[in-house]
């Protein structure tokens, strides 16, 4: 194991005029507070405490400026400070809520005084998904964050520390793709191919398919009977009761495919990219409804932290068409019934096939052939407590603020390009 410590990079989204202010009532109290404390030459952190006491910051900032002051006199012997350093948080003060339903999967609670915060959409750097889901998830742990403006845009840098395998040596073309495919029918489904090409060890998590199915429809008719009744918290109550049970069953089941992948020599987890689907999904208002809250962000999320935390690489693929070629041949069918596959190739010796192992095939064979996009991703769970935060699976909203005359959240519109 390898300790890793990184810092990850956070754009908030085009905060309203509301919350701009807030942000810069929090910097200006800072700086005002950090001026101070230094000036009164604090080289403990008890002097410290002595000073920004009296200033109108939440307590993550000041237990922040109260260990950085004195390592500003003490470690680096700093005779002057700039007047533009970054508002500090100590670890416990930023909170991540993850909605990967939502067009903009990110926000962040940022701490304003004691009794006020803002919760904020964020973009963040793409390239350290994996990481900011491996926070999420308590499988990495929050350092110090530092919120920050240039040029109007406003950003969170928090630093991260987890422990990481050692990863294997095989090359790209020494590895063994495992194909995920997730679906309704069967939950998830995953095969890879032995030394000769033949498909081997399937595996299907059809009942567990069965049993989310259950959940949501049960979900989605009481929460109809309870609102028209008016019963918006018993509602809302209800449906995280049984979302929570479709999160156990997301994590037994995504612990189950990393074990497969661990039985497999050199594997690599070859998942659909998401971004893919998201732009293709445009089935009607019905069919939309249950793929976004079937949990698609979620299982790939969940296999990705599992697998990186045993050293397993994820690579992702374009999906288009691996549900309709046949893994033999090559040439498109159809589904006469929901898992079954029909090769329309007289010729194949395929004729039928289980659809949903046909099509992790299918997306295992797309990272053979170089269509993969390099994305070892990760994460989500949401953390305890007090705030109002959107947990149904299907919701396309954002936590809330604390305070009771903070403007309503911003809807959830763009894209995760920054």
């Amino acid at each position: 194991m390898t300790e890793l410590t990184k810092t990850l990079e956070l754009k908030l989204v085009d905060p309203n005029v509301h919350k701009r202010q807030k942000l810069r009532e929090t910097k200006d109290a800072y700086q005002q507070a950090l001026q101070a404390a230094f000036a009164a030459g604090c080289a403990t952190q008890s002097a410290a405490n002595d000073v920004v006491v009296e200033y109108d910051l939440s307590g993550y900032a000041k237990n922040a400026l109260k260990k950085y002051v004195p390592q500003l006199h003490n470690s680096y012997d700093a005779n002057e400070l700039h007047d533009d350093h970054p508002v500090r948080f100590t670890n416990e003060g930023l909170q991540l809520d993850h909605q990967p339903q939502n067009a903009i999967e990110w926000y962040v609670k940022i701490p304003h005084h004691e009794d006020y915060h803002l919760w904020i959409p964020a973009r963040a750097n793409p390239e350290q998904r994996e990481w900011l889901e491996a926070v999420y998830a308590d499988d990495a742990e929050m350092g110090e964050s530092r919120l920050f403006e240039r040029d109007g845009t406003w950003y969170l840098h928090v630093t991260a520390t987890r422990d990481v395998e050692d990863q294997s040596e095989a090359s790209a073309d020494e590895r063994t793709p495992v194909g995920v495919d997730i679906g309704e029918a069967s939950l998830v489904t995953v095969c890879h191919r032995d030394e000769s090409g033949s498909p081997v060890r399937p595996r299907l998590w059809a009942d567990d398919g069965k049993a989310v199915r259950r959940l949501r429809k049960t979900y989605f008719t009481a929460k109809r009977r309870l609102q028209k009744r008016g019963s918006e918290r018993i509602a809302e109550s209800y449906g995280d009761a049984l979302w929570d049970q479709i999160e156990d069953v997301f994590h037994r089941v995504t612990s189950e495919v990393v074990e497969y992948a661990e039985s497999v020599e050199n594997p690599v987890l070859v998942l659909e990219d998401l971004t893919y689907i998201r732009e293709n999904m445009d089935y009607g208002e019905y069919m939309n409804r249950r793929l976004h809250g079937w949990g698609f962000a979620k299982l790939h999320a969940q296999i990705r932290y599992k697998a990186a935390q045993r050293g397993i690489p994820v690579e992702t693929v374009n999906p288009r068409n691996t549900s309709k070629a046949c893994h033999a041949c090559g040439e498109h069918g159809y589904r006469p019934r929901q898992a079954t596959f029909r090769c329309s190739n007289d010729g194949c010796w395929v004729g039928e096939y289980q659809a949903d192992v046909n099509g992790a095939i299918n997306i295992a064979d797309r990272y053979r052939s170089g269509e993969s996009h390099h994305r070892s991703d990760r994460v989500s769970r949401q953390k305890a407590g007090d705030d109002d935060s959107a947990t149904d699976g299907a919701s396309l909203t954002g936590p809330q603020d604390s305070h009771a005359d903070a403007e309503t959240q911003q809807t959830t519109l763009g894209t995760y390009a920054s």
